[in-house]
């Protein structure tokens, strides 16, 4: 596989400094965050017991945030082509956030790289625009927020495109500084 490198600017930021005192609501925090967003933005969060996709549907996130469990929520990424908003929990049990947009901020490098999906069986789901992706024998079941057409046996056609931004340290070294989710797709086999 060849990465292309390619140029933006990209603003971080992180929330709570290491000095705030109020924590964060973690399901608050991804609903303020949902018209900043958009329309097109994906949900993936990791939870204790299981992974739980959504969209932003007329700037409304899909599962309802009631859906999000605070005491069992472990992270979470809303992201679109543009910016992802990161929730995650650290090793005390506190959460912490962080905003990543590109077109604006400093100028710096990056490179996309996509990650295969479980799923070659798909099935419609009952909500909108959601598909109920299956794999293997142990059962392995998720709904992503896109209508999956090219599933098959022994082809999984779901990718997650991370995007890795790079830095250069004081020896000129280049490592990936941090990631960000940018978007999910099908691809066909070909």
């Amino acid at each position: 596989m060849k990465r292309t490198i390619q140029g933006t600017t990209t603003s971080v930021s992180v929330e709570p400094s290491p000095v705030a005192v109020d924590p964060i609501d973690p399901v608050k925090w991804l609903q303020e965050q949902v018209g900043s967003a958009g329309n097109d933005a994906l949900l993936l969060a990791h939870a204790d017991d299981g992974v739980i996709w959504g969209k932003v549907v007329n700037n409304e996130l899909i599962p309802k945030p009631q859906e999000l469990k605070t005491e069992t929520l472990q992270q979470a990424r809303l992201f679109n082509e543009n910016a992802e908003y990161f929730v995650w929990r650290d090793s005390d049990g506190n959460f912490h956030a962080r905003i990543i947009k590109d077109g604006m901020g400093e100028g710096c490098e990056y490179f996309d790289e996509d990650q295969i999906l479980w799923g070659d069986h798909a099935e419609k789901s009952d909500s909108d625009g959601f598909t109920k992706m299956s794999d293997g024998a142990q059962g392995l079941v998720h709904h992503v927020p896109i209508n999956v057409t090219k599933a098959k046996p022994d082809w999984r056609p779901l990718r997650l495109t991370v995007r890795h931004y790079l830095k250069t340290d004081d020896n000129g070294f280049v490592y990936v500084a941090f990631s960000r989710l940018v978007c999910l797709k099908e691809v066909g086999n070909g």
